[in-house]
This record gives structure tokens, sequence and C-alpha cells, in this order.
């Protein structure tokens, strides 16, 4: 069985890919139908996917997009809205600040202010380089879907045990691991890195799939507003989830559509998600890009991971040009 594609709206797709604005297929989406809203709006740069205006007309734009949004968003859904910062004449203008009174007028609840932060990117000369970006996590309700356990990141001291008290001997840390927190130290995709494609601000398929596994559950359906070239697609379908998005540049939805299509044949390539950054302290401290598999013989996909095979050389420090 082959994964359920469609280009509009429909209830019985596992992916829905629509190429165009973003409001045609909002109106097509019922009251509280989405679980995960994650995506990364245009910031206002000048992109060949955007229009650059002044800043309160972009506010505007959003405001109005997140609105829409939200209505679609089920009473124990989450909405990620990922941005970084807008730049006039050298001077900055955060937009995860600039955009916090859209969210709250809405009611929404911000649980975390989750930094990305990544080691390369464009160099500054006249301020500090930067190198991180902001996840914004909200939810409609106080009842919430949260699941930690997936996301959980190996312990700084595995083995540590109380050593006084009533659970001395027992281990002072959960086996599983420990909570990732708020500071994201995840490559950005950059021109080495495994996934790169054509378009200039992709997502790391990683950095998706963390918030996926936190956020949703198995069926449920996570939407990207501005979809690009699918990785929060990809991100949801390996991991049992629907997938719904829209994007207004045709040759970035080809691309998706392509990635999607390796994936199904087990030909798509991603940088794990236990995959630490490159130390150069460490060198031999290396785990391979992986192929991903949808493996479609439900309703909804299933997700295979496969560590490529030796023939591939590509150097982990180069790859985490990252």
């Amino acid at each position: 069985m082959t994964l359920k594609k469609s280009t509009i709206f429909d209830k019985k797709a596992d992916i829905i890919f629509f190429n165009g604005d973003v409001n045609d297929l909002l109106k097509e989406i019922p009251d509280e139908f989405i679980q995960l809203i994650v995506t990364s709006p245009p910031y206002n740069l000048g992109k060949e996917y955007e229009e650059k205006t002044d800043i309160q007309t972009y506010l505007s734009q959003q405001e109005e997009i997140i609105t829409k949004c939200v209505r679609t968003l089920k009473p124990e859904g989450s909405i990620c809205w990922q941005v970084g910062n807008y730049v006039e004449n050298g001077e900055i203008i955060p937009l995860d600040i600039a955009l916090f009174p859209i969210f709250s007028k809405l009611n929404l609840h911000l649980r975390n202010r989750i930094v990305w932060h990544y080691g390369h990117g464009l160099h500054a000369t006249n301020r500090f380089s930067g190198r991180y970006e902001v996840i914004l996590w909200f939810t409609k309700t106080d009842n919430y879907v949260f699941n930690l356990d997936p996301i959980r990141i190996p312990q700084k001291y595995p083995q540590k045990k109380y050593y006084k008290g009533p659970k001395k001997g027992q281990l002072s840390g959960n086996p599983l691991g420990k909570n990732p927190s708020d500071v994201w130290n995840i490559p950005n995709v950059k021109s080495n890195h495994v996934e790169k494609t054509k378009h200039p601000c992709q997502f790391p398929v990683e950095l998706i799939e963390r918030l996926v596994l936190s956020m949703s559950n198995e069926n449920e359906w996570v939407f990207d507003p501005f979809m690009g070239v699918a990785s929060t697609a990809i991100a949801s379908l390996l991991h049992n989830r629907r997938a719904i998005g829209a994007e207004i540049i045709k040759d970035y939805v080809q691309v998706g559509w392509e990635r999607i299509k390796q994936a199904e044949k087990g030909q798509l390539r991603i940088r794990p998600m236990d995959r630490p950054v490159y130390n150069p302290e460490k060198p031999n401290v290396y785990i391979p890009p992986k192929k991903v598999t949808i493996d479609s013989d439900s309703d909804i996909s299933q997700a295979r991971l496969f560590e490529k095979g030796e023939n591939y050389q590509k150097d982990q420090k180069y790859e985490d040009n990252l």
C-alpha cells in the first residue's frame, strides 16, 4: 500500500501538499482539526518567496494567518512558530518578541521559548554573528499533549546514584534519559548538510521530529502553513502522523514531493536525532546519516530507519557545517 497523497484537502489522505496560498487551504480545514502546527514563516528579509514590507505591515499579515491557524487547532493542540530576526540597516528586531502580543491576544499560553542554536551562518562585521533562532511554543488550553519520553536525551552521568537519604543507592536520573531543555543545539541545513535542497532556509528534519514526537500522537494531523520542501511532512510521516501543508512556490513543492517519494523507496537520507554535533576533540564519535523508509503497510505510514552503508564517504565535520 502506498501513501494516500492529495494536492487538495482530503480527510482520508496521509499527506496533503497544496501548491498555492495557504489562505485558500485554510478555508477547507475544519475547526479544531489539527493537533500540531509547526512552521517557519517568512522573516520579511526579501527572499525569493517573500516580498519585503515595513515591519508593521508584516506583523499585520502574520496576525491574519496566525488567527486563521488557531481556528483549526484542537483544544489540546500546540502551535510552534519558529522565527529569527528582522534586519533593517544593521538593526535587528527579534520577531519572537514582536509576534508574542498576537498570540497572547488570541488567549494562547506560552509554554516555552525554545532557543535553537547552530554553529554556522552569515558573519556579521558591525555586531556579533547571529547563531540562534527561536521557536515559540504555545498551547490552546492548559490540557495539552506533551510526551517527554520519546525525545529524552542521554544523561550526562547515567550511573550517578543518590548517596544518602531514603533513595540511597538508586539512580538519581531517569534511566530513559533527561529532558533536552529549552536550548537545542541542532545543526542548520547549510551547503554540506545531507538534507540540503534548493530551499535557502530549510528546516532540519530532526528539529521537527522532536516537536512532532512530543506534541502529537500517532494518526494525528500536523500542519505547516509554509511547507517549503516538506521537511515537516517528512518528520510527521516518519512517526506515523498525517501531514498537511501549503507552499506557494511550485519548484519547492516539486522538491518536496520528490523527497517524500524517496522516503517511500527507502532512499531519503537524513541526519539522525541521536547524532551529536561534530566535536574536533572527539573525532571518532560518529553516527552516520541514515536512510529512512516510510513503510505504508497501514492506513498511516510506519517509519523504519536504516544506517547508510559504508559507501557513504562524506566526512562528518563537513556535514556538520551545521
